[in-house]
């Protein structure tokens, strides 16, 4: 057995002893209401019992019937994990499973509960993990590499310490672009550990949905990881003449070589790594409990998810492997938002399309008017990002009464019917 796939054993094995028993008696699970409307809320959130019971309470009062809870950010959990580590701020209280709570909480207020899970960011830039249970210290190979690092990084052993520090001071000169430390969709210990984490989560939890996200490349210059490039000459090999091999086999020894003289097909093989993970996951899912739906927070511009993240979740709506596409369609204009919902509902039908509205970027009363609008063009439910900025006090939020405005303004019986 290879050592990284030993010590990738081993830690299952420690993390495993805290893996959960699904209860007896689990909560009903809620049915999809006519209309979704959501919340995103990121893990910090989740830190406590106080502010978790906070979160369900304020979601009820407010008219919220989803919530899409963070238990995935970098590679940790926020819930009892049979294959990564918890997550730093619960990982003292080891008693403490944030998403049983949450979904007990929300279940008994008829709100759904969504798990959502980061699918390839591993890591922030500026504080790399420190457990070295951490897949980013047990499988640094499976670290996706940029393009400018691609030739350098090629016959380095990513167990080197230098491998993971060239590639962080890499990304904090890209922080215009790259969010931090990704994996490479391309590998497929990749696509097993991540199919192992969705499927531990359904099996040990009753979820009513579980969500995507980052379920793409970080950039078009990712990844160049020697796994990738790897696999993609050898996809490449049977498609081309006995000329054109023999011609750059003497090339060989620039491990860039088919990429560059094939970047189109090179495109559609990055492009190909995710929605093959996507459609093995979906049908995962579906195999165990048809019940549960699969969402992914996808660009709103499908062109700019297509060309340059290699997201084509138009694609995966279209032959059937994703339940809906949670548009992140932040723009405050409401003209741009109505325009990338319109087209999306098109595109994927009302059932299928979540508006994906940037609370945190623009007032209350913009955001009702881009509910309205989601309402007009017909879209499934609505999804505000986030809850953490609709309770704190900002620029948009003076008074942190965001939530209940939006409740008075979008969500009152007679403003509802006016667009039903």
């Amino acid at each position: 057995m290879h050592t990284a796939s030993k010590a990738l054993l081993m830690s299952a094995l420690l993390v495993a002893a805290c893996a959960p028993q699904k209860p007896g008696t689990p909560s009903p699970r809620i049915a999809t209401p006519p209309e979704v409307r959501a919340l995103w809320v990121v893990r910090s959130t989740l830190d406590h019992p106080d502010s978790i019971r906070s979160m369900v309470a304020r979601a009820h009062e407010n008219g919220f019937n989803t919530l899409i809870v963070q238990v995935r950010g970098r590679g940790d959990a926020f819930y009892n994990a049979r294959w990564e580590p918890r997550a730093e701020s619960i990982v003292k209280d080891a008693k403490f499973d944030p998403l049983a709570l949450t979904i007990e909480e929300a279940h008994r207020h008829g709100i759904a509960v969504h798990a959502w899970l980061n699918t390839t960011f591993l890591a922030n830039m500026d504080n790399p993990p420190t457990d070295p249970r951490h897949i980013y210290h047990l499988r640094p190979d499976l670290i996706a590499v940029p393009y400018k690092l691609a030739r350098e990084l090629y016959s380095v052993d990513p167990r080197d310490p230098q491998f993971r520090a060239k590639i962080l001071e890499y990304s904090k000169g890209a922080r215009d672009h790259v969010e931090g430390v990704y994996m490479s969709p391309a590998a497929p210990e990749t696509k097993e550990h991540v199919y192992s984490i969705w499927m531990d989560v359904l099996e040990h939890y009753d979820v009513d949905g579980i969500n995507f996200d980052y379920v793409r490349y970080p950039a078009p210059d990712y990844d160049y990881s020697r796994v990738s490039l790897d696999r993609f000459r050898l996809s490449l090999l049977p498609q081309l003449t006995d000329d054109e091999r023999a011609r750059f086999a003497a090339l060989e020894s620039d491990p860039l070589v088919y990429a560059d003289s094939f970047p189109s097909r090179y495109n559609d093989f990055r492009r190909a790594q995710v929605t093959e993970l996507v459609e093995r996951i979906y049908y995962g899912v579906k195999k165990r409990n048809p019940n549960v739906i699969v969402s992914a927070d996808v660009f709103a511009n499908a062109k700019d998810a297509y060309e340059n993240r290699f997201q084509d979740w138009p694609s995966w709506l279209r032959r059937g492997f994703l339940d809906v596409a949670a548009l992140m369609a932040y723009s405050p204009n409401t003209q741009i938002f109505r325009e990338q919902i319109r087209v999306a509902v098109e595109a994927g039908g009302r059932d299928h399309i979540w508006a994906g509205i940037g609370a945190y970027r623009q007032p209350a009363d913009s955001t009702v008017a881009k509910i309205r609008a989601a309402r007009e063009i017909g879209a499934g439910g609505i999804v505000l990002f986030s809850y953490n900025s609709a309770v704190r006090k900002s620029e948009f939020n003076p008074d942190a009464d965001y939530l209940q405005r939006v409740m008075k303004a979008a969500f009152q019986e007679a403003q509802i019917r006016k667009f039903r």
